[in-house]
């Protein structure tokens, strides 16, 4: 008797299932991977400071190992599609690398650390918004806002501990302290990480996803949203961090006009607003906090007023240096100085010492390292990607969905300007442009995003 006809079918049916069933598992790989890349950019610093110092250089570049193979697995299992962004990422840092060797520096080492910048940790946006979907995200915020509580107490006892304490223990286990700059014998605490911008940009990461459950529950613990939003108020003046008190106001004026579209959101916001102020009034009068507030203030007066005011902190600071790098631009060699030379590693491979051999400011250092027109171009691309992401979320705030909304409130600073050559920013910068991504899934169909190959 003949087979029925019906059993080619269903052997293919099981063949479907079974890919889907294969995709489904390396998603899950890739998933653990993101997560993974997270946890080293949170407590990569304390391994360096506290309890691995003797492989404090190798752990640097920690996640890039783990950057190369998410790429990978992705590319190979087709979760990863070319775009205009990853190809022109790569075409600038491939182009660049020939130039630092041929016409800059000419240290090949110095090269690639640069070029790793465009090669792993932008691409990795899109697969970190490929793989993760809008619950992941929340999970991950879930986790931010519970870890923000311990985080801020850590750098409160940093603040009042004295440099030479294990707490404040720099890379390598270097006595002389992690602390940086700070106002009145204080000094800027860096709480796990590496540097103390690694504190200011946790916190910044924290405040978006703060201000998004006060919005939004999503079934968080009321309890800790409480804690974690006085944590965020009492961290800015323990941190003496100008930039910190900057993104907790870009994040509260995004959830503002969030209002404006859902004024539903109204009572939850002013409650998170209350909460702040009671926190405050019953602290302030206390030493405890008054001590930081008047180092916080002396801080913030003296660097205004050594980069002239208001005006000048905005346009040098947050503008990433552009305009004068653009006025500058013409002084310096077409093709820069060389890929990653701007860099503390390059400063520390060729003189041995600390600092920054080119600009601080971001797009400043891009136009020095790269020369106008592969550093415009790359600053062109940053644009162009945070204005497409942003476009997105806008629409997503108009379908009352503020998710993407606040996470661009803190992604649109760090994708356009961010600081990529220190290697906690280049973390977070990363990871929010990921993030912002995968919010903009929505559980039906979790396909279409900015990682379509129209993009």
């Amino acid at each position: 008797m003949d087979a029925p006809s019906n059993s080619v079918p269903k052997t293919q049916k099981d063949r479907v299932l079974s890919a889907r069933h294969l995709l489904n598992n390396e998603d899950k790989w890739l998933k653990k991977g993101v997560w993974v890349y997270f946890l080293l950019l949170i407590f990569e610093g304390a391994l360096r400071k506290w309890f691995l110092p003797e492989l404090a250089t190798p752990l640097l570049i920690i996640r890039d190992p783990l950057a190369l193979w998410l790429l990978l697995v992705a590319w190979k299992n087709g979760r990863l599609t070319t775009n205009a962004y990853i190809a022109g990422m790569i075409l600038i840092g491939i182009l660049g690398t020939f130039t630092a060797i041929i016409f800059g520096h000419g240290n090949l080492s110095i090269a690639i650390y640069g070029a790793r910048i465009l090669l792993l940790h932008f691409p990795l946006f899109f697969v970190i918004g490929k793989i993760f979907s809008r619950e992941d995200v929340i999970k991950m915020g879930k986790v931010v806002v519970f870890i923000s509580i311990p985080m801020a107490i850590l750098v409160i006892v940093q603040f009042y501990s004295p440099q030479s304490a294990w707490v404040n223990r720099g890379i390598g286990g270097d006595m002389e302290g992690a602390g940086f700059g700070g106002a009145l014998g204080f000094y800027r605490a860096p709480a796990t990480f590496s540097f103390t911008n690694g504190t200011h940009n946790f916190f910044g990461f924290a405040a978006c996803f703060i201000f998004y459950f006060w919005l939004n529950h999503e079934n968080i613990n009321r309890l800790i949203l409480i804690a974690s939003t006085v944590c965020l108020i009492l961290v800015i003046p323990f941190s003496i961090s100008r930039s910190l008190m900057f993104h907790v106001i870009v994040s509260l004026t995004f959830a503002i006009l969030a209002l404006l579209k859902r004024p539903k959101y109204l009572a939850q916001l002013l409650l998170a607003i209350s909460t702040c102020i009671f926190s405050l009034s019953f602290l302030s009068n206390s030493d405890f906090l008054q001590t930081a507030i008047q180092a916080f203030t002396y801080r913030f007066e003296d660097a205004s007023s050594q980069e002239g005011g208001l005006e000048g902190t905005l346009g040098d600071r947050f503008l990433g240096g552009l305009i004068s790098a653009l006025f500058e631009s013409s002084e310096q060699p077409f093709f820069g100085y060389g890929l990653g030379i701007g860099s503390n590693v390059a400063n520390k491979m060729l003189s041995g010492g600390r600092g920054f051999l080119l600009a601080e400011e971001e797009w400043a250092r891009l136009i020095g390292e790269l020369g106008p027109l592969l550093g415009l171009g790359f600053i062109i691309l940053r644009l162009r990607l945070i204005g497409n992401i942003g476009y997105q979320c806008y629409k997503k705030l108009q379908q009352e969905d503020v998710l993407p909304w606040m996470l661009l409130s803190y992604g649109c600073l760090m994708v356009a300007q961010g600081q990529t050559a220190q290697p906690t920013s280049l973390g977070f910068c990363t990871l929010i442009g990921g993030l912002m991504i995968a919010s903009l899934h929505t559980p039906q169909d979790p396909s279409k995003n900015l990682c379509s190959n129209r993009t």
